[in-house]
């Protein structure tokens, strides 16, 4: 094999793979999470307004001025924007920066399942040895004892991802301080993944740097995508201690080096939109859950009801599937909606072949089509 032994076992991105498949077979796709719809005006305008202005050169490896400043100054604790906040190209980049610039072979690092794809195979490339603690379905709860059992005097790291994807769990403050006491008891950081921050429909949103005595040990993740529907800009950071983001930005500089100039100018206009846009843009999300959980419960999934993100987890089991790939490859075929397999998401439970997981990141009329589509399952 041509590939290297620590990437061979995780091959092509499960995202890639169901894209693909709804290109194949002309299906609305519900499987990766990007919107089908258009940024704001005012993001694009400041984008283009910044290449006017000859922002088209390399920027600092850490973030441009203007977008670490605005970073530094909507994070929820005072923060020091040159020596704490570090730009990447995209919150996938931030992850494994973190994780090659501060874990050293043989590091302990729990990780919660389900989880994001990209969390294992930077461990592996980091030479990393992960400790699972599954969120047991149909609730999405970590046992007590599991977390407890997971941490010891070996463990350097655990990541904590809240609003989770992809069950679109906000972890409630009583779990995040669990997480945080056994933090410092065991002197483990925490890598806070929060891309999702700002689209919490039920619930509230604790950042885990904001707990007592976890400023320190806590490098908080967030990105630009989901928030101002840019995925494709590829725009994401860290908010670290300054000896964490040295230890980043030794890793990102030699990975991309900088994000896009003129997109990191624009990003710092839209972070400093004013509330109104992000009220609209919760109750936006709110319809389209609603529209879709609705629809699955009505064609016969379980489905518990989403609190954040953009993704939800649904039950298939009472349409007779053995696993989820299987019941993922009918939906494209006899439907024509792609939804993503979730197994691919659990490395220690068998959970996820019940499950499908769902993106309502969609236009209204594409909700309403794909509600439509599965009603070929009845």
């Amino acid at each position: 094999m041509a590939t290297a032994n620590r990437l061979e076992q995780f091959g092509e991105t499960v995202f890639a793979t169901w894209s693909r498949l709804a290109v194949e077979h002309n299906a609305i796709n519900l499987g990766q999470g990007f919107p089908d719809f258009d940024a704001p005006e005012f993001v694009k305008e400041a984008a283009i307004q910044a290449i006017r202005d000859g922002e088209n050169q390399y920027s600092r490896s850490a973030g441009h001025p203007l977008l670490v400043e605005a970073i530094a100054d909507t994070f929820e604790l005072p923060t020091n924007a040159m020596d704490e906040v570090t730009v990447t190209c995209g919150s996938t980049e931030t992850i494994a920066a973190v994780i090659l610039g501060v874990i050293n072979q043989g590091d302990e690092v729990i990780v919660i399942e389900p989880f994001y794809d990209s969390y294992l195979a930077c461990l592996s490339m980091a030479g990393a040895i992960p400790k699972i603690v599954t969120l047991h379905s149909p609730e999405f709860t970590f046992n007590e004892q599991e977390l407890r059992d997971a941490f010891s005097d070996k463990t350097k790291m655990i990541i904590v991802n809240s609003p989770h994807n992809p069950t679109g769990r906000v972890f409630t403050n009583t779990e995040l301080q669990l997480i945080s006491e056994l933090a410092i008891k065991h002197d483990a950081l925490v890598l806070s993944d929060e891309v999702y921050d700002k689209l919490v429909l039920t619930g509230t949103h604790i950042p885990m740097a904001t707990l007592p005595n976890m400023k320190q040990r806590t490098i908080t993740l967030r990105s630009l995508g989901k928030v101002f529907s840019v995925t494709g800009w590829k725009i994401g950071w860290s908010v670290a201690p300054s000896k964490y983001t040295v230890a980043i930005r030794s890793a990102h500089q030699f990975m991309t080096f900088c994000a896009a100039t003129p997109l990191q100018v624009a990003a710092a206009t839209a972070l400093r939109a004013p509330d109104s846009y992000f009220l609209e843009y919760t109750a936006q999300y709110t319809k389209r859950r609603d529209l879709l959980v609705e629809g699955l419960r009505d064609v016969g999934f379980n489905v518990l009801s989403p609190e954040g993100t953009y993704f939800v987890l649904a039950d298939h089991t009472p349409f007779g599937f053995s696993d989820d790939i299987s019941f993922c490859h009918h939906l494209v075929k006899i439907c024509g909606v792609v939804g993503i397999p979730p197994s691919a998401f659990y490395s220690r439970s068998n959970e996820g072949k019940g499950l499908v997981r769902f993106a309502f990141c969609k236009g209204l009329d594409t909700l309403n089509n794909a509600v439509e589509r599965l009603q070929g399952l009845c």
